[in-house]
């Protein structure tokens, strides 16, 4: 029994030698194999560093030859110069010499109408080579100690982002960072910046590609006139010198939500032409259908109506086609008659929200507010208790008014040329705004008991659309002491049923 045990030791002894002696001997192999690296690796460091020196040697030698050829053609010139000047200075002596001479011999004259009168000569040195060059003295001095101090920039370091000081406001983002250590060798920053429904980091197959900002010479930087029209953005930062630039920061996420929406065309009067973010009043919208429907009887008649409608220049909502069959429309016959009407393309229940609306010039006659979707196909902006909005008319007799459940409140001045139109679901409150100066226009205070669309109406011209935007800090600010004041500037206030 105890022999067996010996052996049974004996063998997990022999077992873990045998282990630890793979183990020294893959280690001595580690060991060998780095040792050969450095071997080949060092002469190749040393070789380079030769060949480097080799390069600034040779650099060093031409400037030598360089030099030492200007210095021999400096010296040729010099030379010649003063050679042409100590010729020059000879002839003037000779000159000089013989003037001297015809002079001594006026005096000698006795006869006073033999006397002439020799011309003046008058001989001016000014040599243009001062420079004896007997001696050159060239000094590296400098040069050697320049070289001898001479460092590298080095990559700058990745810019921390300051989430603390970093505000959306205004449909504006401000971003704010700085460095880990000082640094001020730093020339200029890099930000980028791009959009994203993805919270948290950004992704690497993102949807949107990275924006640039460069030349950024301060540690922030804002963001203007953007259009919220994701959920997100992420930024991003890199610091850069004179020679490189560094690694990006740690990207961070802002949240940057707003009202998005666009004209439903398919909720449209046929005489209305919808684009994404625009209406125009279209009077001949759908006749080339009506023409095919109608058939070669009603020719006549349609020529007719066009003949009428031209003596008679731009034709009032009350002259316009009321009667359309819906296989002609094609599905757009959700308003007809004198509701030249479309609705915005997305509801909302709850919360707050802002756009702003634009009238394109000489348009004659518009309104702008909200619907509940059940608005009927002849109904029209604030003739309903369903429906809220402001009037605007330019045409025979110009008026501005608010307007709701078939009864019209008259509003003090013009109307603005862009409206700002606020939703606060939360609290039953819709305001218009001059959206230039953030003045108060109208508000409505109202239970809304369904969600509510953007609505619109809008006759004999055309409006333009701005969403993605954030409620203006003015605006809400502005809320808020109207609500603190429990008071109410409205006559039509109304509970929605």
């Amino acid at each position: 029994m105890g022999s067996h045990k010996t052996f049974a030791l004996d063998s997990e002894i022999i077992t873990t030698l045998a282990n630890k002696n793979e183990e020294l001997h893959n280690f001595m192999e580690t060991l060998s194999h780095s040792l050969a690296g450095v071997q080949v690796n060092s002469p190749q460091a040393v070789s380079d560093l030769e060949e480097e020196f080799d390069r600034l040697f040779t650099i060093l030698v031409e400037m030598k030859e360089s030099m030492i050829n200007t210095i021999k053609q400096e010296g040729a010139k010099k030379t010649q110069e003063l050679q042409h000047q100590l010729t020059q200075s000879g002839s003037a002596l000779k000159s000089a010499v013989e003037l001297l001479e015809f002079a001594n011999n006026a005096l000698d004259i006795k006869d006073e109408d033999e006397v002439t009168m020799a011309p003046a000569f008058r001989l001016t040195m000014k040599p243009k080579a001062t420079d004896n060059m007997d001696h050159l003295m060239v000094d590296f001095n400098q040069e050697r100690q320049l070289l001898q101090n001479l460092k590298f920039l080095p990559v700058p370091r990745a810019p921390e982002m300051e989430v603390g000081d970093c505000l959306v406001l205004d449909n504006t983002v401000s971003v704010a960072w700085k460095m880990p250590v000082e640094d001020s060798k730093i020339d200029h920053y890099i930000l980028e910046y791009r959009k994203t429904d993805h919270e948290g980091l950004p992704r690497i197959k993102d949807e949107r590609c990275w924006e640039v900002v460069d030349n950024i010479k301060t540690t922030e930087y804002s963001l203007s006139g953007l259009k919220f029209d994701s959920k997100f953005m992420n930024f991003r930062v890199r610091a850069c010198n004179k020679a490189a630039a560094g690694e990006y920061s740690d990207p961070v996420t802002l949240e940057t939500r707003a009202f998005n929406f666009g004209f439903d065309s398919s909720s449209s009067h046929l005489n209305l032409k919808v684009e994404d973010r625009s209406v125009e009043w279209d009077p001949q919208g759908g006749k080339g259908l009506e023409s095919k429907v109608k058939g070669k009887e009603n020719k006549g008649s349609a020529h007719l109506t066009n003949l009428k409608n031209m003596s008679s220049g731009t034709p009032s909502p009350k002259r316009t086609s009321t009667t359309r069959s819906p296989a002609i429309r094609g599905g757009r016959d959700r308003f007809t008659g004198e509701s030249y009407t479309v609705l915005g393309d997305t509801s909302m229940d709850c919360g707050q929200h802002y756009w702003e609306v634009k009238a394109l010039k000489d348009c004659k006659s518009y309104s702008v507010g909200v619907s509940y979707r059940n608005l009927g196909k002849f109904d029209q902006l604030g003739k309903t208790n369903t429906t809220w909005c402001i009037h605007i008319n330019n045409w025979l007799q110009p008026s501005f008014a608010a307007k709701h459940n078939n009864k019209a409140k008259s509003l003090d001045g013009t109307a603005p040329g862009r409206i700002g139109v606020f939703c606060d679901l939360d609290s039953g409150q819709l305001s218009f705004y001059n959206a230039e100066t953030k003045q108060l226009i109208h508000t409505f205070k109202a239970k809304f008991s369904q969600p509510v669309v953007p609505a619109f109406m809008v006759w004999c011209g055309g409006l333009s659309l701005s969403t993605g935007m954030q409620v203006p800090s003015a605006v809400k600010s502005f809320q808020k002491a109207e609500n603190g004041l429990g008071g109410s500037n409205s006559s039509l206030n109304s509970m929605a049923q």
